[in-house]
């Protein structure tokens, strides 16, 4: 079912991503500048549009949100679309812009590409796949499971940041499919690469399964560490019944 409010919040919240993360890439911000400006975006758009969309802006997220039944699939098609024009457009603004300062620059910074990309590319893709675990994780933990409660977007924001610090060198730490391919149209990487696909479309997907499954996993009632605490009470209480001294009748 479309939600005009919740589009209109993923484009916004996409597009800022982009714009922010990949915007600082290209003045060189460093490595903690630009993992900064992913994560303080990411955290900012989680509190602002979150109780109207849930801020995913990143269709690995969407995807686990939806096998996990948080949102429909109908509806995550909308997120995608969304969240893939959000992006386009914020990489074909940098691009206008960079070449109006300089016609020789191009947004090749702000592209998500490491040392593993083309050397060992099945390798990019696992490390893509475990960055993402780790967002989508907090993700679930934190809005889906509630328990993050004030600082839940703070959590994920720094979670994302964190992941960035870790694997840009590597792959460039996208973690998020429209951020990749709405830079890789007008720079790298290639969009008629296989690899672009496997590495940063395929690795994030398997990643955001994986971490559904732990959610699902960890969040089962009979698991939480109340009732492993309520068993070891009962056992206690057990315990000191069998040690009550049987009482001696007089005679």
């Amino acid at each position: 079912m479309f939600n005009s409010k919740v589009f209109v919040a993923e484009f916004i919240g996409t597009f800022a991503l982009v714009f922010i993360g990949a915007g600082a890439g290209i003045v060189n911000a460093g490595l903690v500048g630009i993992a900064l400006a992913y994560g303080f975006t990411l955290a900012v758009f989680s509190y602002i549009y979150g109780h109207i969309s849930g801020s995913h802006l990143n269709p690995a997220v969407t995807f686990g949100l939806a096998l996990n039944g948080t949102v429909k699939w109908v509806q995550a098609i909308f997120y995608w679309i969304a969240q893939f024009a959000g992006a386009i457009l914020a990489a074909f603004l940098l691009k206008t812009l960079v070449t109006t300062v300089d016609p020789t620059l191009t947004i090749q910074a702000g592209a998500t590409a490491g040392v593993l990309t083309e050397q060992a590319p099945l390798l990019a893709m696992a490390v893509e796949a475990i960055l993402t675990f780790f967002l989508v994780n907090t993700i679930l933990h934190a809005t889906v499971g509630d328990k993050g409660g004030l600082f839940a977007g703070w959590a994920i924001g720094m979670t994302y940041a964190f992941a960035i610090l870790a694997g840009a060198p590597f792959t460039g730490a996208s973690l998020n499919p429209a951020r990749t391919f709405g830079v890789a149209l007008f720079s790298a990487p290639s969009i008629s690469d296989v690899y672009t696909y496997v590495i940063y479309f395929f690795g994030p997907l398997v990643g955001s399964t994986f971490a559904v499954l732990v959610f699902n996993f960890l969040d089962k009632p009979e698991d939480s560490m109340e009732d492993f605490l309520d068993e070891e009470d009962d056992e206690d209480e057990i315990l000191i019944v069998e040690e009550e001294p049987t009482p001696v009748k007089a005679k």
